[in-house]
């Protein structure tokens, strides 16, 4: 075999090796909600902390408690998942990372931060469920510096299925009746 065949015979093989680790560490639609979610939570904390809102994110906690302990839960078994013994220690890394880079923006926006993050306890408040606090935490572009990719959708059946299939399908229970 030639240099160059071998080349790109092992550039192949690095490849189908390299696809079911890239699989394994993207986001499942779940996760991709529950870090959404954990990360308004972490927003609203840096707020009430900089910004004296400490009754009104009791509030949130409070009145989310179920969706914030789900989300919390999804979370961590993505990290488990994807980094497994080094799980919690990449969690860990995860939440101060993200505690910081909220605190930063606060720092950047300096005297505007309490008046430009106010309403987004309102918004927070008014929101039920899961799948709404994660919308509100996209819609607000919540600072989120998690990295991870979305995991491509599975194919359905009918994807799956050759052209050429279907027709001799169809041909089948035509000739049936």
């Amino acid at each position: 075999m030639a240099p160059l065949q071998r080349f790109l015979a092992g550039l192949g093989l690095a490849a189908s090796i390299a696809l079911p680790a890239t699989a394994q560490t993207c986001l499942q639609p779940a996760e991709q909600a529950a870090l959404a979610v954990r990360a308004l939570q972490s927003q609203l904390m840096v707020v009430a902390l900089s910004c004296g809102q400490h009754d009104d994110y009791n509030a949130f906690v409070t009145r989310n408690k179920q969706e914030l302990g789900t989300a919390w839960r999804q979370v961590a078994g993505h990290f488990r998942r994807v980094h497994g013994g080094a799980g919690q220690r990449e969690l860990d890394n995860y939440i101060t990372t993200l505690a910081n880079a909220q605190s930063q923006e606060g720092i950047r926006q300096g005297s505007h931060f309490c008046q430009n993050a106010a309403p987004l306890f309102r918004q927070a408040l008014a929101q039920q469920g899961l799948p709404a606090l994660a919308s509100l935490s996209l819609e607000q572009k919540v600072t989120n510096p998690y990295g991870a990719e979305a995991c491509p959708a599975p194919a359905t059946r009918s994807a799956q299925a050759s052209p050429a299939r279907r027709p001799q399908a169809t041909t089948q229970v035509a000739a049936a009746r």
